[in-house]
Formats: C-alpha cells, structure tokens, sequence
C-alpha cells in the first residue's frame, strides 16, 4: 500500500534521476571533441593540452564559487526554480560554445558551464527532502548510478557525433538540457516547504562562508576532509589514467574508451544496486570504510600490474570505492537541519572544487616525474600508488571520526 506523499516522492526521485542522467549524458558528449576544438582554436597540439588542463580548472574554479550560492539559493526560494534555470542557462551555453567564434568564447562557455552545473548541489538536497534519513544513502546511491550511466553514454555519443562535426555534440547537448528543462517544468514538484526555508545570506553563501557549515559539528569537519581525500584520489583518473595505459600498455584511446565505459557500467550497478543492501546490513559508517579501503586496493593495483589485462581486472575492486560517497554524504546529512541541506550541499560540492583544482596538477606533476629516461620516481605508476595511499588515509580518518561519534553518542544521556 502506498501513500499519496509516497508516490509523489518516487516520481520526484525518478525525475531527479533522469535530470542528472540528462546533465551528465550533456556534459558528457563534449568530452571527446573539446579538446579538438581548444586544437583547432589554439593551432597547436601541446598548446592545447596546456589550454585543456586550464578550462578544466577554470571549471572547478567555477564549480568551487557557485556551488554554496547556488545551494543557499535553494535553501531560500526552494530547489524547483533553481534546477530548472541552472538547467536552461546549461543549454544556453551548449549553444554559446557551439557557436564559438574563438578561444575565448569557448573559455567563456566553460565557465558558464561551471556555474551552471553546479545545480547537482541543489539535487543532492532535494534527494535529502524527499528522503527519510535511514533511506538517504540508498537515494544517493540512485544518483551516483545516474551519473554513471551519463558518463558511460555520454562520451560514448559524443565520439560517433564528433566523427561528423566537432560541434554537432554541443548542439545535441543543448537539446538533452532543453528536454530535461521541459521535463522538469511539467513534472517537477516542489520538496522543500514554505516553513523550512532559511533566509538567503552572503555569509553562508560566499564559499569560504559555506565551508564555515563543516565547522560547526566535529564529526562533519572530519567527514568533510574525508570528502575532500576522496575526490583528491578520484582525479587521478582525469590527470593521469590515459596517459598511463598508453606509456605502459601501448593502449590505443579506444581501448581506454572501453574500459572507461566498462567502469561507468560497474560503478552504476555498485551505486544502484549494491548500496542500499550493504548498508542495510554493515550501516553507513562500516559501509564508508569498506568503499574506501576497496577504492585503496584497485588503485593501488591500477599502478602495480605489470600487464594490460591486470590492469583492466583491476576495475572490479575500485568498483566497490563507489560505494563511499552515497553513505559518506548520507553521514554528513545527518548533523544539519533539514533547511541547511542545500549548503550542505554546496559546501560539499565546493570541497570538491577545491581538489579538483588541486589534483590534477599534483598527479600530472608525479606522473611526469616518474616517466621517461631522466624519472625522479622510480615507478611510472608512482600517481596510483600515491592515491592509492591518500584514500586508505581518509579510510583510516573516517573510521576513527565516526566511531569517536558513536561512542560518544552512547554515553550522551537519553
């Protein structure tokens, strides 16, 4: 027997589900046909790949500046409008950077693109609205699977219509983000109510203003830095994985398509599937720990296998990493109230931004030095081995928080 209220949070929850699905395929597509673009801008192929590195930062720059507005935002006027108009600004700028005269205008259109992605914020809360504590960690886990199933089509897409015109995916882009607009327009109800709202305030809005949230609890500091480990390790992926398996395995860019798109698959159906039963069983906190501790061991074996077919098995392991953030975030929700969850959310996404400007360069400056005849390291998976070590550091760091919590909270009186 179902509830009305109940059947109005699962065609919300579908519709949160299929919006990020739809950013993500966006966001996705462009992947494999922007940096020929910043090529054919730039005129030269190390040129490009200095000015690619640069959008990707200006990107997270960007992500790191609008997330905590963009959730206090939510926090004020409710997550409705401020979904649907970050998702129309997306399209709009699908559309500014198809029609690109210059670098410039691209750079432009990255850095629109970074404030308008930056609604997830607003999606991670509007999940916490529609979702009783105990169930956050499953929903998260839903919208972990749609973002893998975006990042598996997506580039997928992108590839075949990048064969035709380097700009047709941007087109294409705009018309997923103009859909999931309309979507959301007709079907999209409200999830936070008039009388659990908070006043809009540039105090907590600002980014450093936003991260004063994970100040204000000891656990919630520590699950912060956990969260920020997590994302730092992650991008070793973006700054180094394809220019690994080319140097070590002589893979061609197709081969590391295929197992890019094989760990999309996985981590969707870990994050799908597999989330809400370990957690019912293990809990949020043991949960975390395992992910993290599981993410350690594929990575390190990423920069251990000595061939191309190890290499790939090791995707099994790592796919059990995602199963970490849906219950570090569902931890983390539990020590705001339910009117701070969209600067909870911003706040994350904003730690976030900050290794995503940080990482790559620390990885891309390791990788560099462990490769080549004149290597200062003496391994060239020396990046993997390094990340490897920093999540089993927020491993070790989340489970010594969470359980000082815990047995805190079994003294503490009633």
């Amino acid at each position: 027997m179902s509830s009305p209220a109940f059947r109005a949070g699962k065609a919300a929850i579908a519709f949160i589900l299929v919006t990020a699905m739809l950013d993500v395929v966006a966001m996705g597509i462009v992947i494999p046909v922007l940096p020929t673009l910043i090529e054919q801008f730039s005129g030269s192929n190390a040129r490009a790949g200095v000015m690619n590195g640069i959008f990707i930062a200006l990107w997270a720059l960007m992500q790191f500046v609008a997330s905590p507005i963009i959730g206090s935002l939510s926090d004020r006027f409710g997550r409705r409008p401020v979904i649907l108009l970050s998702t129309v600004g997306l399209a709009a700028d699908y559309v500014l950077m198809a029609l690109a005269p210059n670098l410039w205008w691209l750079a432009v259109g990255r850095l629109v693109a970074g404030v308008t992605s930056a609604s997830f914020s607003a999606a991670f809360a509007y999940m916490a609205d529609i979702t009783a504590p105990e169930n956050r960690a499953r929903g998260y886990g839903l919208i972990g699977a749609a973002f893998s199933a975006g990042f598996v089509a997506g580039p997928l897409l992108g590839g075949v219509l990048g064969e035709w015109s380097p700009r047709a995916p941007f087109w294409v882009a705009a018309g997923l983000s103009a859909v999931s607009f309309a979507y959301g327009a007709f079907i999209l109800p409200e999830s936070l109510p008039p009388e659990r709202r908070m006043a809009f305030s540039w105090r907590r809005a600002n980014p450093l203003g936003a991260l004063r949230l994970l100040r204000t609890h000891a656990e919630l500091t520590g699950l912060a830095m956990v969260n920020f480990l997590l994302y730092f390790a992650h991008h070793v992926f973006s700054a180094v994985f394809v220019l690994y398996a080319g140097y070590r395995f002589g893979w061609t860019a197709w081969q590391v398509g295929m197992l890019l798109a094989m760990v999309g698959v996985l981590d969707m159906a870990v994050q799908g599937l597999l989330v809400g039963p370990i957690t019912k069983r293990l809990g949020d906190r043991r949960t975390m720990v395992f992910g993290l501790s599981m993410g350690a061991v594929g990575i390190a074996c990423m920069g251990l296998a000595p061939n191309g077919w190890l290499f790939a098995l090791t995707v099994l392991p790592n796919a059990l990493w995602g199963v970490a953030m849906p219950t570090l975030q569902s931890l983390m929700t539990q020590h705001v109230s339910e009117s701070e969850q969209g600067q909870l959310q911003g706040a994350n996404t904003s730690v976030g931004s900050i290794a995503g400007v940080l990482s790559p360069l620390f990885f891309g400056s390791v990788y560099a030095a462990s490769v080549g005849p004149d290597a200062l390291l003496p391994h060239p998976g020396s990046a993997f081995l390094i990340a490897a070590l920093v999540l089993l550091s927020g491993a070790v760091f989340g489970a010594r928080v969470t359980r000082r919590a815990a047995q805190a909270a079994t003294v503490s009186p009633g």
